[in-house]
């Protein structure tokens, strides 16, 4: 089974890389941007086919690694 879990950072959250590709963007003379934020993706391959299961495994592994929890959010989304 296939999961993915993307973190962003939480509203109100500095992103200093994302203000940085958004000058970038604006120097290559990309318009229209307004604001950029950004985050991390993580494409999981799972044994098993208990989606429950995984999927709370997939949450303890956000908890306590893949997202700082104080300023990022998580969601977790299971595939087949």
């Amino acid at each position: 089974m296939k999961a993915r879990v993307t973190v962003t950072l939480k509203t109100g959250v500095l992103d200093p890389q994302g203000k940085a590709i958004e000058g970038a963007l604006k120097s290559l003379g990309i318009d229209g941007v307004g604001a950029v934020r950004q985050g991390k993706i993580f494409d999981i391959e799972l044994a098993g086919a208990d989606k429950a299961a995984a999927e709370a495994a997939l949450k303890t592994a956000c908890e306590k690694l893949l997202a700082n929890t104080v300023i990022e959010n998580y969601r977790v989304e299971i595939g087949a």
